[in-house]
């Protein structure tokens, strides 16, 4: 029985050597392995004859060493393969890198937009880039699906932030919705799972720069504060003609209560009016009545209302509607721009606006006024606004259909058929705060309220617009003043402690971290980063007190960057060493700079 159960047993274990091993027979070894250690493991509790132990023995031996050598094997496979994967170097999608040039000129555009802020008052703020799921969910209306979930962090279900605006509120509730009268303001990036369109400034990763007021004042003297402050931010950046179409959410809410729009349909009828500015008005009433279920009656009836825009004069139209102004919303509405238009006329703003009713607005937080701000290329190039609630406007042709797309795979966007969009937008939330007191109590009772209202403006779209003239202008990617030089012998030590006493003195300066550079390759360092001021040290002129400096200046040739040759025979200008910093600070280029100029 022993002998049999000893060679039922016995392996070929030279052959398993041999083999070039898969996971499979990696199991099968470790499995006759096992069987080994339990025969080997009876036959000494039998006390069988040790010539049998020993043969048991050896070949289980030889079964471990294949396993060693098979997973060896294994690993090895798994390590070549490695070496030969490729790993794609490229920015997720809907998201970019800015290069230096680039960034200089976003911080330029952020700066003015800080500046402004400042000058209206505002204090900064700054919260999370990610928020629990629950602050964030059902502000948004249908664009809550563009929110960008995280997995489950240690037991908090959190998402990316969608806009300032919600944070901010959740912060004011924080506090008790005693933060009255404030100004805040706030820049930071956002993210919405949109479809991207990059060169547009469209993305899914954006910066955005907000400006808001809270708390109780007089009725539309913080909503004029708003819309001057926006005219005040895109003239300083030139982002070319603008336009604020504003309008009033509650006499939006009128006309659809007297055109007969059920209760439960008015803010997603709103959503479809809000794509006028994108669609023509046959696209948008498809969608409200077969799409949304909406009467085409009352449909047409919303078309005689939105397809309106203007000023003063449209304003007057509306309160001479005796149907219109028998609603409160409405009547409500009417009154409050009335008021504002007063104001904006002071502030010298009304010539920017437009009141504009097709302007609605997606987000559900919307209480009063809202607006937004556009130019030229805000609008997708093959829309004609002047035919945004044209009735008898044709349909564009329906879209060819795109390939079936997998399941990870999302439709690609025709960049040639979108624009830049609004670039700047907000409007009153009177609500987003108490609901949020409201939510946190206890108790189920109605929490403190706090009226706000704020602009948000994209920074990424307002790049996309600036940019092209930035390049057009030469704008230069540094703010370096002085290129800190030295003729003959190096003289690293003297032109470090020129650098430092520059800096120090509040003079942007550089130099080439070389012992003994050549000077032409100083010069070339200097003219890379186009720097205005080269200071060159020599031997001679240090003994005399004396530096050379030599100014440097740039011109656009053909849509090309090149620097102005000096003339033959200027070898610079001697400047006593001591009275450098000031006569650098004394010229009209650094004045300039100094002054904002960016050239």
């Amino acid at each position: 029985m022993l002998l049999h159960l000893f060679s039922a047993h016995r392996l070929p274990v030279l052959h398993l050597a041999k083999r070039t091993f898969s996971m499979a027979s990696i199991e099968s070894i470790s499995e006759q392995i096992a069987n080994q250690t339990a025969l080997f493991n009876q036959l000494r509790l039998q006390n069988a004859e040790q010539s049998t132990i020993d043969e048991v023995k050896k070949t289980l031996g030889e079964l471990k060493k294949s396993l060693a050598l098979s997973n060896a094997s294994t690993a090895g496979s798994k390590v070549a393969a490695k070496k030969h994967e490729r790993i794609l170097l490229k920015t997720a999608k809907g998201t970019r890198d800015y290069g230096p040039a680039e960034m200089f000129c976003r911080e330029t555009i952020e700066r003015t937009v800080k500046e402004c802020f400042t000058t209206f008052g505002g204090s900064c703020l700054d919260t999370p880039v990610f928020e629990r799921k629950d602050i964030l969910a059902g502000k948004y209306g249908e664009d809550s699906k563009l929110i960008f979930d995280l997995m489950d962090q240690g037991g908090e279900q959190l998402a990316l932030r969608y806009d300032h605006t919600v944070p901010l509120a959740r912060y004011l509730a924080m506090t008790g919705a005693t933060n009255t009268q404030s100004k805040l303001w706030q820049v930071g990036k956002v993210y919405r799972r949109d479809q991207p369109v990059v060169s547009k400034g469209r993305m899914r990763e954006f910066s955005q720069a907000d400006f808001d007021i809270s708390g109780t004042w007089d009725p539309m003297i913080p909503d004029g504060e708003i819309i001057s402050l926006v005219c005040m931010i895109l003239t300083k950046l030139d982002v070319g003609e603008f336009t604020i179409k504003i309008n009033h959410r509650k006499i939006l809410d009128g006309i659809f209560e007297v055109c007969g729009v059920p209760d439960d349909k008015i803010r997603t009828i709103s959503s479809a009016v809000d794509k006028l500015d994108k669609l023509p008005w046959s696209e948008v009433k498809k969608e409200m009545t077969a799409e949304k279920g909406l009467d085409p009656a009352i449909a047409d009836k919303i078309g005689e209302y939105v397809k309106h825009k203007g000023g003063p004069e449209l304003l007057e139209k509306l309160g001479a509607d005796e149907i219109l102004t028998a609603n409160a919303n409405a009547k409500q509405g009417i009154t409050d721009m009335g008021l504002l238009f007063t104001y904006l006329r002071i502030y010298g703003v009304l010539d920017k606006l437009s009141f504009d009713l097709s302007l609605a607005r997606g987000l559900d937080y919307y209480t009063g006024i809202i607006y937004e701000a556009v130019v030229e290329a805000s609008a997708p190039p093959s829309f004609k606004a002047s035919t945004t609630a044209d009735a008898s406007a044709p349909a564009p042709p329906p879209k060819k259909k795109s390939k079936k797309l997998k399941d990870d795979e999302e439709e690609e966007v025709d960049e040639s058929q979108v624009g830049v969009g609004s670039i700047a937008a907000g409007g009153r939330y009177d609500g987003l705060v108490g609901m949020f007191t409201a939510a946190a109590s206890a108790d189920g009772k109605k929490g403190a309220s706090l009226p706000c209202i704020g602009i948000s403006i994209g920074l990424d779209r307002i790049f996309a617009l600036v940019w092209p003239k930035w390049v057009e202008k030469g704008g230069r990617c540094k703010e370096t003043m002085v290129y800190v030089m030295a003729a003959g012998d190096g003289l690293l030590e003297e032109r470090i402690d020129l650098v430092r006493e520059l800096r120090e003195r509040g003079i942007k300066a550089d130099f080439l971290a070389k012992k003994k550079p050549k000077l032409t390759a100083q010069f070339a360092a200097g003219e890379q980063d186009e720097v205005p001021f080269a200071v060159i040290l020599g031997a001679d002129e240090l003994k005399n007190g004396q530096v050379t400096v030599k100014e440097q200046k740039w011109e656009i040739v053909d849509g090309k960057k090149s620097k102005i040759q000096a003339s033959k025979g200027d070898n610079g200008t001697l400047v006593a060493r001591e009275t450098l910093v000031d006569w650098i600070k004394a010229s009209s280029t650094y004045r300039d700079w100094v002054a904002g100029q960016t050239v």
